[in-house]
């Protein structure tokens, strides 16, 4: 039986994975795309801004929460085994590169990228248009490892509750 403080971990990290996980989906289903239909200059103004508001808001603590809540659920998994600590470790394992390394070198430099171009009229146009592409692709791995992860700590927890 797990004990407590890992159960409290898991059902943080699976809530964190899963409230991430769907922010990132809705980029990935219909924010990015509506950027992609206006202006491009009202596109990259309108991204800018969600990445300045992003960083000040209720978003990052639960960001780094959850990250360091993934990691300390892989680290349980490897030192003390036991039932459900391969899903553990595949969670942790799965969020940590597939969310936070995909997010910290991919996501964050074409944001940079972004950041510098607004501004720059046309000479910004390849840079959206590489943006939109890229960052959508990295984001669709954010959003599946998110919610993959979310959903293998939902069934840890669920291996341990079962009667």
């Amino acid at each position: 039986m797990l004990d407590t403080l890992t159960v409290a971990l898991l059902w943080f990290a699976a809530l964190g994975c899963a409230l991430i996980g769907g922010l990132y989906f809705a980029f990935s289903a219909f924010i990015m795309r509506a950027f992609a239909s206006i202006d491009p200059s009202a596109g990259i103004a309108a991204m800018n801004a969600i990445n300045r508001v992003i960083l000040r808001s209720l978003f990052m603590p639960l960001f780094w929460a959850t990250t360091l809540a993934a990691l300390a659920l892989a680290g349980l998994a490897l030192t003390r085994g036991g039932p459900g600590a391969g899903a553990m470790l595949a969670g942790g394992t799965l969020y940590l590169v597939g969310m936070f390394v995909c997010t910290v070198v991919f996501n964050v430099p074409l944001n940079n990228a972004l950041q510098a171009a607004q501004g720059a009229g046309e000479a910004a146009l390849p840079v959206w248009q590489r943006y939109l592409r890229q960052w959508t692709r990295w984001n669709h791995v954010r959003t599946v490892a998110s919610l993959g992860a979310a959903a293998l700590f939902v069934w840890v927890l669920s291996i341990h509750t079962a009667y």
